[in-house]
């Protein structure tokens, strides 16, 4: 079985390498626009050509699926392998992507028990398939159409129907992803020329659309948000400063923002400042994520000094907004491929670049099983802290604990998608942290304000469940989840940096988009995480009589005196309020005691 499973690794291989070479992607977007029809039909020869000189390739594959798994393929009248979904090309669409994803599909299998989740896992990794997500009820997969006659092959019975279709068409959705102005035709222009036709200081609407979120009307580049964060830093210099975390692997720097300032009349000795972390971009093609970040900083940074309770918070908290930890993977996306998920280091295999570094951290790290083939999109090196970008931040954050006065208090790192607010431990279910409850009892405040704010439903669970190999209790047995999760970032924060509140949170949508959310959901996603931030602020603050001004949706200001006309109106409805607040922590109270069931 091993055998047969290198070997089918290894044709897999040389077929993707095969048909790499004949469809290059272009890194100019010059490139991609006002494409022939010759242009067109020639890529499509291409393709035909490619099928018929490397048939074997197929072929062999299949048959040796077919063969020892017993699973063959559906034919259709003819006797020709009937394909799983049928749509034709987009011909407006450039042809790089036609090239690339024009045959890709993305498919949804629910999971109800631990051997369906084993079996994907496995015929994933046979297969070199992307797994975009997944939870303990789901998981979507990327591939070509043409290959899912052969990952069926592989599954259970169970799981032969158990899917259903979420992108019918990637290629288009992937374009309409990226701004207009990436696959139009302009003339080459110098470097300033072109900086200014993407980004410009100067606040001018059009439409009569919001003032302060033009910057948010579409996702952003790294060459158009470095801009914008100096830009922040020049025009708050009272509670902005722009800071580096270190340089990534091809040599760019990875910014952040320092948003904070520490009150002038204070009479107490000054101890370590408390700070917050809020970081994105750990995986290049979750631009949500990194838009996300941004829209939290711009969000406090002009709120200062017009909101009470965001300037007593500023006053209280410095926030580090790190909108891309992997600055490389993330150009890349804008350039090369929409979905690529590592970094851009190389790895001890030529042709398979790239390491997660979200998997890359000290603490915990798993090399093994799944994840130590460098091919996969998990691969967290052959060592701890191989990834740079990992090794930059953890060294930039010791560096401020031992030398710069600072104290971490929280850690929200932003991901996409499936709406998740995950706490440690990532590395295993069978490890609590000690500080569970109130891990737990954060978590669901978070969601909380989320659901008010705007109506959405996160879910709150351990980031270990539906991640990591899980012991069975009764029997001992040890089922293979979709990948492990040791070595992750919220982990070694709590762990190792002592960060008490330490959260992955995966933000919109839950599968209809994936990592290609529309860009008309950039600000409702932000506002969403903006008000979990404050709520967040508030958890830590300790309710010190600001809550009404930070989120008075949450927060009833019972300091408030009413009219003397509605003295009783008000006293009763106080009592009903405080038999909703009861009932209101006797159902957090038993969601908590389910959970450490």
């Amino acid at each position: 079985m091993i055998i047969l499973r290198n070997t089918l690794a290894v044709l897999n291989l040389a077929f993707f390498l095969v048909t790499c070479a004949a469809f290059p992607w272009s890194s100019s977007s010059r490139d991609n626009a006002h494409v022939t029809s010759h242009q067109r039909h020639i890529v499509e020869h291409q393709s035909h050509k490619l099928r018929g000189v490397f048939p074997q390739l197929t072929w062999l594959r299949d048959t040796a699926i077919e063969k020892v798994f017993g699973q063959p393929p559906k034919k259709d009248g003819s006797g020709q392998r009937k394909p799983a979904i049928s749509h034709a090309a987009n011909p407006n669409l450039p042809t790089t992507l036609l090239a690339k994803y024009g045959g890709d599909v993305v498919l949804r299998f629910n999971l109800t028990t631990a051997a369906e989740e084993k079996a994907l896992a496995e015929a994933a990794d046979t297969l070199f398939l992307d797994v975009w997500e997944f939870t303990n009820n789901w998981a979507d997969i990327r591939l070509r159409e043409d290959d899912v006659a052969s990952l069926l092959g592989l599954l259970p019975k169970s799981l032969q129907r158990a899917y259903s279709h979420l992108m019918p068409d990637l290629a288009k959705t992937i374009y309409q992803s990226y701004p207009s102005i990436t696959f139009e035709d302009f003339e080459p222009a110098p470097p300033s020329r072109r900086d200014a036709q993407t980004f410009s200081p100067a606040l001018k609407t059009t439409g009569g659309a919001d003032l302060d979120n033009i910057f948010f009307r579409d996702y952003q580049p790294y060459s158009v948000i470095v801009p914008w964060m100096r830009l922040m830093a020049s025009m708050f210099t009272t509670h902005v400063r722009m800071l580096s975390i270190g340089t990534s692997y091809e040599g760019r720097d990875i910014p952040g923002l320092r948003v904070g300032v520490s009150p002038k009349n204070s009479q107490e000795p000054l101890g370590p400042r408390k700070t917050i972390i809020v970081s994105g971009g750990f995986h290049a093609r979750e631009w949500i994520s990194v838009s996300t970040v941004t829209y939290i900083a711009w969000s406090l940074i002009t709120s200062y000094g017009k909101n009470a309770g965001i300037t007593k918070l500023l006053q209280e908290f410095d926030f580090i907004f790190i909108p891309t930890v992997n600055v490389d993977g993330y150009v890349y996306t804008w350039e090369n491929d929409r979905l690529w998920r590592k970094n851009r280091q190389q790895t001890n295999l030529r042709f398979c670049r790239g390491l997660d570094l979200d998997r890359s951290f000290g603490f915990e790290w798993d090399g093994t099983t799944f994840q130590n083939n460098p091919c996969s999109e998990s691969f967290p090196g052959e060592e701890p802290f191989q990834a740079v970008e990992s090794h930059r931040l953890a060294e930039w954050a010791r560096n401020e604990t031992q030398n710069n006065g600072v104290k971490f208090v929280g850690f929200l790192d932003l991901h996409s998608y499936s709406q998740q607010i995950l706490y440690p431990y990532s590395y295993s279910c069978a490890a609590f942290p000690p500080s569970q409850e109130n891990l737990e009892e954060l978590a669901l405040g978070l969601a909380k304000s989320i659901r008010i704010s705007s109506g959405q439903q996160y879910g709150v669970s351990s980031a270990c469940e539906g991640a990591v190999p899980y012991r069975s209790k009764a029997s001992g047995s040890v089922s293979a989840r979709m990948e492990t999760g040791g070595g992750s970032a919220i982990d070694w924060f709590y762990h190792e940096m002592k960060v008490r509140y330490s959260y992955q949170i995966k933000l919109r949508d839950t599968g209809s988009y994936g990592f290609l959310l529309p860009k008309e959901n950039i600000v409702p996603t932000g506002e969403e995480a903006f008000n979990a931030v404050k709520y967040f602020g508030d958890f830590l603050l300790g309710n010190k009589g600001i809550e009404s001004t930070l989120f008075p949706e949450i927060h009833k200001d019972e300091n408030a005196t009413p009219p003397v006309g509605l003295a009783n109106a008000v006293e009763a409805e106080m009592v009903g309020e405080d038999i909703e607040t009861v009932n209101e922590w006797d159902e957090r109270d038993w969601e908590l005691r389910r959970r450490r069931r």
